[in-house]
């Protein structure tokens, strides 16, 4: 005897809307983690290569072109499908999250990388820098102390850029399986579910409410990061 299509839960539209309140914390912790870990690599990857240039800029631009040019998604199913559940002296999901923290953060430097390098490119040619060196200041402290407080702009505004493609990057490998586990919620494994499982032929919210939300996050990240860049930038407007 064929049974209906019913959901696996008894799940009442509150219980859906507090799984995608509990579901928003792991997306925005790995999009944060990773935006932070990738703004402090390309940051001084883009101050270093755009200040000595030469062979060190030849050296990291390359290192950028094959960052780039590496299969990221690829990488991360391969790694986090593997993982065990025990690892690095984490367990549950944390591990999960520091892994994907470190795979999302460490191989999207490059994007912030190269605008902090363009930026450095010109700054490092204006009269302050030429001042500090005239009066013996060594590279360290024109790097840090003249350079980097002009650079927060710039980097402020693609910061807050970065973070709504960090988390449709967790959300699409949760809903490819290899994100965080169940029974721990999160938006693209709610995702997952209601479309495998066929929960959105008898009840359409399973699939409307967590792709509302990653809509909704992603597309206030992204006015944020447009609003905060004419903020910072008169001549943007």
């Amino acid at each position: 005897m064929t049974r209906h299509l019913e959901p696996v839960v008894d799940e009442s539209l509150g219980d859906l809307l507090t799984r995608i309140f509990a579901g928003s914390w792991i997306s925005l912790l790995i999009a944060f983690g990773a935006t932070l870990l990738s703004v402090v690599i390309g940051t001084v990857m883009g101050v270093v290569s755009g200040y000595f240039r030469g062979w060190v800029d030849t050296l990291i631009s390359r290192l950028m072109d094959i960052f780039l040019a590496f299969p990221l998604l690829l990488f991360a199913i391969a790694i986090v499908g593997v993982l065990p559940d025990d690892a690095f002296g984490l367990t549950g999901d944390w591990t999960r999250i520091v892994v994907l923290v470190f795979i999302i953060g460490f191989f999207n430097w490059p994007y912030i990388g190269r605008i902090v390098r363009a930026q450095t490119l010109s700054l490092r040619e204006r009269e302050f820098v030429d001042a500090a060196r005239s009066l013996g200041a060594r590279s360290p402290h024109i790097l840090f102390k003249e350079l980097l407080p002009n650079l927060v702009a710039p980097i402020l505004v693609y910061s807050t850029l970065l973070i709504p493609t960090n988390i449709l990057f967790e959300a699409a490998l949760s809903f490819l399986g290899v994100g965080i586990r169940p029974p721990t919620p999160t938006w693209g494994g709610m995702l997952s579910d209601a479309a495998s499982k066929g929960w959105y032929q008898t009840d359409p919210w399973f699939m409307i409410f967590p792709g509302v939300a990653i809509f909704v996050t992603v597309l206030a990240f992204n006015l944020f990061g447009d609003g905060l860049r004419d903020a910072l930038d008169p001549r943007a407007r």
